[in-house]
């Protein structure tokens, strides 16, 4: 009956997993997982059988396959571990810092792993539909020499078995964290690689992200009976397992002299499958909107155990807020895991580490949490569109402890826009002189740094200014439509474009060049202001390279005011007042070509008190100095 049960879970999956993507031609892989997993909690090594049922939806035949083999890449001499030595701000987490003289050296730790120390996964016996294949392994990526190649629309099964070290945790997945938290398991088993419109993407592991084959996972894990597990996917034998799940009325039937359990987890459609383990986990259970299960796995520990109950009751109202502001979550289970370092998404799970304070927990859980929807459910490919991923899950999570939990503010000051660090660490990335396009790929940008303030920054400002381009409406809207149409398959730059002129009616090929294509700045100034007979001529300029349709307020002494808006011929477009209670002039067009711009207010200069160029501002103009007039001040 358990095996019925779990075929029918894994097949009505592809009910709601439909392709929902509207493109015309689109198509993508599919994988299905069998793993049985047996772990050593002694010596933190683990062997398991892999059967992997890979669908062809390509109009392409395939006549070899990449696996990704992520623990490889902790072991001394590895790609990333040359990284770490050359980059010129390595990961702090992965290096060991000390002084020398009066420089500060840092030092990998992956260098300095000893053999039971690092990290590997090894296969054998890797074979296609029974007949065996050659295999080559490179560093962190296998390549598979098919038996027989594989046709467009057909499927075939390929085994293996593989065998696997935890390394010292030294960057997302290993051992005996810093906290304690003994195994997080994490990019740990050998993962198909994924090929799309574009082509086989089997990077290595070098530095960060990662991309996925949509599929089913069927994984049973044996490993000492004190451990508790938390991860992806649901917990099919809940009867023979206990730890925690007795308060859901099953009753504990496994043997008492048993050294060791076996947990049955089936993850329907999703495109990776991560947990982590530990003798001293808490395990609490939270019932979300929609029947949703939220699952908390932490470590007892009472400096931060607090901050756990507390950040509990927020993670279903974070749950609440992004169904709602972007779409329902579609399956019925979630878990936040102690483990890692820092916080990192995965399907149906984060891991983070846990001793925080309450406000951290909600933050870092606010943001893995957004994940789920860009990234496990919208899969862009984030080796290659980071941006994507870690800025539209900044934006939406800024947004959403706005909500949740509001920073105090005090009397008598304004408070600061949820978006307000990503717009500073833009223009200090703006004035290194550095910056590097948003299409370099994740592992290539010249510091961690750059990549940092790249794929959270300027892509959570790729949303915020689209706000400001089509209106704070036309972007809700287009992130809700976005979802809804691209949910469980890859979307690209251009989908989220294209949903928002969709959405919008407006041009904006022209904002994806610019914005994520080139390190063109955005820099409007007021140039010249003078009287004409009882008016004034106002002459603006266009000093940055990228072109904006501007929204202008002017103040005039006798408290009266005036929206004034210059839409973009680029646009084709006119957005509704943004300030519906003040009245709005729309101007012409200004062009791309003319770097000035001129226009006439119906008062002489005496009457203005104030005139400014984007007051929301929304717009990342880098230098805002000469943004505003105002008699007087120079």
């Amino acid at each position: 009956m358990r095996t019925f049960l779990v075929t029918a879970l894994l097949s009505a999956s592809g009910l709601f997993a439909q392709q929902h993507n509207p493109n015309p031609g689109y198509w993508q892989q599919h994988v299905d997982y069998k793993m049985d997993v047996d772990m050593n909690v002694k010596t933190f090594k683990y062997t398991g059988k892999q059967q992997l049922v890979y669908t062809n939806n390509s109009p392409d035949t395939l006549r070899r396959v990449f696996y990704h083999l992520y623990p490889n890449a902790f072991q001394p001499g590895s790609e990333m571990d040359a990284r770490l030595q050359t980059i010129a701000d390595p990961d702090k987490r992965m290096v060991k810092s000390f002084k020398s003289g009066n420089k500060t050296v840092n030092e990998s730790r992956i260098a300095t792993l000893k053999p039971d120390e690092i990290g590997y996964l090894k296969v054998s016996d890797l074979k296609q539909d029974g007949a065996t294949t050659k295999i080559n392994e490179e560093g962190t990526v296998l390549e598979v020499n098919l038996a027989q190649p594989l046709l467009p629309g057909k499927s075939t099964t390929l085994t293996l078995s593989f065998e696997g070290q935890v390394p010292l945790q030294i960057r997302r997945s290993g051992r005996n964290s810093a906290e304690g938290v003994a195994l997080s398991m994490t990019q740990w088993y050998p993962k198909m690689a994924e090929y799309d419109f574009e082509g086989w993407h089997a990077d290595p592991y070098i530095g960060r992200e990662f991309h996925g084959v949509w599929g089913n996972f069927d994984v049973k894990i044996t490993i000492d009976k004190s451990y508790t597990i938390g991860g992806s996917g649901y917990l099919e034998n809940k009867n023979e397992i206990g730890h925690g799940y007795e308060d859901e009325g099953v009753k504990v039937t496994y043997p008492k002299k048993a050294k060791t359990l076996t947990w049955h987890f089936v993850a329907p459609n999703v495109h990776d499958f991560a947990w982590g383990a530990d003798p001293a986990y808490v395990h609490d259970k939270l019932i979300g909107a929609n029947g949703v299960e939220l699952h908390f796995f932490y470590k007892n520990n009472p400096e931060y155990v607090e901050g756990w109950k507390k950040m509990q009751p927020k993670t279903a109202e974070l749950l609440e807020f992004y169904n709602k502001n972007v779409g329902p979550y579609p399956y019925k289970q979630y878990s936040v895991v102690q483990g890692g370092d820092g916080g990192m998404e995965y399907a149906m799970c984060t891991l983070i580490t846990g001793n925080r304070s309450y406000g951290s927990l909600v933050g870092v859980t606010a943001h893995e949490f957004a994940h789920s929807w860009f990234q496990h459910i919208l899969a862009s490919n984030e080796s290659k569109h980071e941006w994507m991923d870690e800025g539209f899950t900044s934006y939406i999570s800024d947004l959403a402890m706005e909500s949740v939990l509001p920073a105090k503010v005090k009397e008598g000051e304004e408070p600061e826009s949820p978006f307000a660090g990503a717009y500073k660490g833009y223009f200090y990335m703006v004035k290194t002189g550095k910056e590097q396009p948003l299409t370099t790929h994740a592992d290539r940008y010249d510091t961690s740094t750059l990549y940092s303030i790249s794929a959270y920054s300027k892509g959570e400002i790729f949303l915020a200014q689209l706000g400001y381009l089509i209106g704070q409406d036309k972007l809700a809207e287009t992130l809700k439509r976005y979802y809804a149409d691209y949910k469980f398959s890859h979307p690209t730059p251009n989908d989220i474009k294209r949903t928002a002129e969709r959405v919008s009616g407006a041009n904006l090929d022209w904002y994806l060049t610019d914005w994520c294509q080139t390190t063109n700045t955005i820099d409007y100034a007021i140039k010249d202001i003078k009287d004409e007979g009882n008016t004034t001529r106002v002459v603006l300029e266009r000093k940055g390279r990228m072109p904006m349709p501007l929204d202008l307020i002017v103040v005039y002494e006798d408290g009266t005011q005036q929206g004034l808006y210059i839409p973009l011929q680029l646009m084709h477009y006119e957005k509704d007042n943004p300030y519906p209670n003040l009245p709005r002039t729309v101007l012409k067009d200004w062009d791309w070509g003319h770097v000035t711009y001129e226009f006439t207010l119906p008062k002489p200069k005496s009457a203005i008190k104030v005139l400014a160029i984007d007051p929301a501002e929304l717009m990342a103009d880098v230098n805002k100095e000469d943004n505003s007039y105002i008699p007087g001040k120079k």
